[in-house]
């Protein structure tokens, strides 16, 4: 399995999200060109899972989001754990969504090859 979130950006609107499966998992928020603007989880507080958690960004999108892109898993803690991190590592910052995150909660992950 790859580091980084590999699959397709799809659009953030309410047909599409609601299309996606009630499952666990993490995701990403992105531009139109693929930057990432936000990390997410939908763990097993999330109601309606990964279909949740995108719907709710349909209706308050991240600075720039219009893009998603899932990953279900049941490790999704440790998931959304490395996808912060390889960000952290490509970028030395924290998405613009996830700004509020506690950098010490975060440990150091030294991914080989570059950004997606």
């Amino acid at each position: 399995m790859a580091v980084r979130l590999q699959g397709d950006w799809q659009e953030l609107d309410v047909q599409t999200c609601a299309a996606v499966g009630g499952h666990l998992g993490v995701y990403q928020l992105g531009t139109g060109g693929g930057t990432i603007v936000f990390i997410g989880v939908a763990d097993a507080r999330t109601r309606f899972g990964l279909r949740g958690e995108l719907l709710r960004h349909c209706a308050d999108p991240p600075t720039g989001a219009t893009r998603f892109r899932v990953e279900v898993t049941h490790s999704y803690r440790s998931r959304y754990m490395e996808l912060v991190e390889a960000y952290l590592h490509d970028h030395g910052r924290f998405p613009i969504g996830n700004a509020d995150l506690d950098r010490s909660r975060f440990g150091t992950l030294r991914p080989g090859g570059g950004p997606a």
